[in-house]
């Protein structure tokens, strides 16, 4: 038995599921998780010593890749001096200061501990800024999961959002709605309904939770449209792209400026961090300079500043980054599709910049209807393939792959060969 199997076991008894978070599960593709003992840019290596490419980057935040040298030697220094005070550090307003003065549309900012709790607040503050209920998401869409966020994504709009979850009660969806990703129609038909009573629609600029779904041209400007006839803020959602299109993340990328924006863990160079900023006027709204209370004991721990503001600063000041992110993202996506059409295989592979996702289905994915006709049993067999190929993807058909400065093209091109291989075979 491998030693990620003796750990699974021994997983499963003490931890619901044998695992701390569900996208960590392989029940979908019928295998035991592979337990990470250590990583180096872009490769891990699991408990049993074998070695893999890895595309899920601890879900994005590696964009500099694993392990790497400068952020490390910042979390030891940072440690040196402590490991958290709960009271204000200097790092917290260096980190606020490096992010306001560079994107334009942060003008204030607060840390907090993760991207669903950063989602959670910036709602809060829409409600309490506009004195609004509404609010509006996509079906498909990912936004942590906090009670009001947690419900049914069903194809078609929908006023009330029905519990996606046991322990949610009806009364903490009520006053959120579902659209349709990529339909401006859907917002419009909701905003309607409501009589104007949307506090905020909340987007995933790039859906990368049902797979990854690209924004159709005028999508996002559309929502921006949207929102200021209807007096809704506009929220962008920027766990998973927030600086990883390009510094100022999908807002910079796609040139629509929102009235509020989330980050996950990527500003802490993957450690437990995230927050949320905006709009000076709006942000004022947070206690304790207003009405609108949030706190967290923990947000801006040192450790996870210093780390992030590594990260950051290295972004910034050397931007050709995203110029190689995208020129290997071209090379990886590109290569799937065109190893795709030399099979015949009509399969659908959806990117933008360094992100992707190969869908197992014939018809075009453009919102989560679409994704879910994805066939998820061929998935699962090629992920297990791909496994034993050492190749580490998401065991999920609806997740990212995940490119970093650290993927070499000789790694990508192994990577093309490997999935050659599989269809190859097929």
């Amino acid at each position: 038995m491998m030693k990620s199997e003796e750990l699974f076991e021994r997983a499963v008894k003490r931890i619901p599921g044998g695992v701390n978070s569900p996208v960590r599960a392989y029940g979908s593709v019928e295998e035991a998780p592979r337990f990470i003992q250590r990583a180096e840019g872009c490769k891990v290596f699991d408990a049993d010593g074998n070695t893999y490419t890895d595309y899920i980057g601890s879900w994005g935040p590696m964009i500099l890749g694993h392990n790497h040298e400068k952020i490390r030697e910042a979390v030891i220094r940072a440690s040196e001096n402590g490991l958290s005070f709960g009271c204000a550090t200097e790092r917290e307003v260096e980190m606020a200061e490096f992010i306001c003065e560079r994107i334009p549309h942060v003008e204030m900012i607060r840390m907090v501990n993760s991207g669903t709790e950063a989602v959670m607040s910036a709602i809060r503050v829409a409600r309490g800024y506009t004195g609004k209920t509404k609010i509006i998401k996509f079906a498909g869409c990912y936004h942590g999961h906090t009670d009001a966020m947690l419900v049914s994504a069903g194809s078609g709009v929908m006023t009330s959002g029905v519990p996606d979850s046991a322990g949610v009660p009806k009364g903490c969806t009520q006053d959120t709605m579902i659209a349709v990703y990529n339909d401006l129609n859907s917002v419009r038909q909701l905003m309607e309904e409501s009589r104007d009573g949307a506090a905020a629609v909340i987007v995933e600029p790039v859906a990368a939770n049902m797979g990854v779904v690209p924004p159709k041209e005028g999508f996002l400007q559309g929502l921006r449209d949207l929102c200021d006839a209807h007096g809704a803020l506009l929220i962008f959602d920027e766990v998973i792209t927030g600086f990883r299109l390009g510094f100022c993340g999908a807002a910079g990328f796609y040139g629509v400026r929102p009235d509020l924006v989330t980050y996950g863990k990527i500003i802490g160079a993957g450690m437990p961090v995230g927050a949320y900023g905006g709009r000076k006027e709006i942000m004022e709204m947070v206690a304790p300079a207003g009405a609108v209370y949030q706190a967290g004991t923990l947000s801006g721990n040192p450790v996870a500043m210093a780390a992030g503001l590594v990260q950051l600063r290295t972004l910034w000041e050397d931007q050709e980054i995203y110029t190689r992110l995208c020129r290997k993202g071209e090379m990886l996506f590109d290569g799937i599709r065109k190893i795709l059409m030399k099979k015949g295989i009509e399969y659908q592979v959806n990117s933008v910049a360094s992100l992707g996702c190969m869908f197992f289905t014939e018809h075009p994915v453009t919102d989560y209807a679409t994704a879910k006709q994805s066939d998820t049993k061929a998935f699962s067999e090629y992920f297990r393939y791909m496994l034993n190929q050492g190749i580490h993807m998401a065991p999920s058909q609806f997740e990212a792959m995940f490119l970093s400065d650290a993927h070499t093209e000789e790694e990508i091109g192994e990577t093309l060969d490997v999935i050659e291989g599989y269809f190859s075979g097929i």
